[in-house]
Parts: structure tokens; C-alpha cells; sequence
């Protein structure tokens, strides 16, 4: 398999806030297979890993960032499996809606070109964190089983 759930997940959340901001009849359409597929594709993953068939080495990518920790504070991803889940939406809330500036980068004043850019940067260096935070309990939980 080459997902893991918290990459499952990832997909999940970004395609329920394609959602959220299109009012397209196909596109609605459309994201609703992808999402009823997903939704599929994690019930069967956790049925999977429950029942043994997923080696455990392989439910973790970790994302492996490499990145200058100095000035670049990432929030740290903390909590239950629900709180993560939670935090992995928020994040990709927020990036979002920071893309959307990306995609008419010139109207964005020229002293906060490099906010943007950096906030986009955090944010997908908080986003793997999550990802990763998944997939470490998920593994967790299928271990002690």
C-alpha cells in the first residue's frame, strides 16, 4: 500500500474544503466520489492494519523535513488521534486560504510578499507534522493490539 492514514486523511480534509468553496454542480459531483472513495479507502486501510495485513513498518513516511529549525517555529502536534485529525484540517484551513493570495501574488503589497511566503512554508512544515503524528498513532494503537 502506498498511503498511509495520515496521508489518507491529508487528502480527505482537502477535498472536503474543495467542498466547501465551489458551487460547480460537476465539480460538486465529482469531489463527492473522491470523498465517498477516500472515506472507502480509510475504512479499508484501518480494516487492514487492524486485521494484520499491513506490516507495521509500513504505515509510516515519515515526512523527514529537512529544514533551519532557527526562526522557523513550527506548533507542535500534540493529543489524541481526534485532536490531530482536527488540527490536521485547521492547518489545511489556513493554507488555503494562504495559497489563495499565492494566486494573485501581484495584488499582495510588497511588504507582506515574504509574510505570505514564509506562512506558507510554516504551515506545510505543520501540516507534515500532523501527517506524521497520524501515522506514529495509528501505528501505536495497532502495535498494542
Amino acid at each position: 500500500m502506498a498511503e498511509t492514514l495520515g496521508m489518507l486523511c491529508d487528502k480527505l480534509t482537502i477535498v472536503r474544503l474543495k467542498q466547501y468553496h465551489t458551487e460547480d454542480n460537476g465539480r460538486l459531483a465529482s469531489l463527492e466520489k473522491q470523498s465517498v472513495r477516500l472515506q472507502a479507502e480509510i475504512d479499508e486501510y484501518i480494516t487492514n492494519a487492524v486485521g494484520g495485513n499491513i506490516p507495521v513498518d509500513s504505515m509510516m513516511f515519515d515526512s523527514n523535513k529537512v529544514f533551519k529549525k532557527e526562526g522557523n517555529d513550527v506548533a507542535e502536534v500534540m493529543g489524541n488521534f481526534g485532536e490531530v485529525v482536527a488540527q490536521l484540517a485547521d492547518v489545511n484551513c489556513q493554507l488555503w486560504h494562504e495559497q489563495e493570495k499565492v494566486y494573485e501574488f501581484e495584488k499582495v503589497p510588497v511588504e507582506q510578499k515574504d509574510i505570505v511566503v514564509k506562512k506558507l512554508a510554516i504551515l506545510n512544515l505543520e501540516r507534515n507534522k500532523c501527517i506524521d503524528r497520524i501515522n506514529t498513532l495509528f501505528t501505536g494503537m495497532v502495535s498494542k493490539k
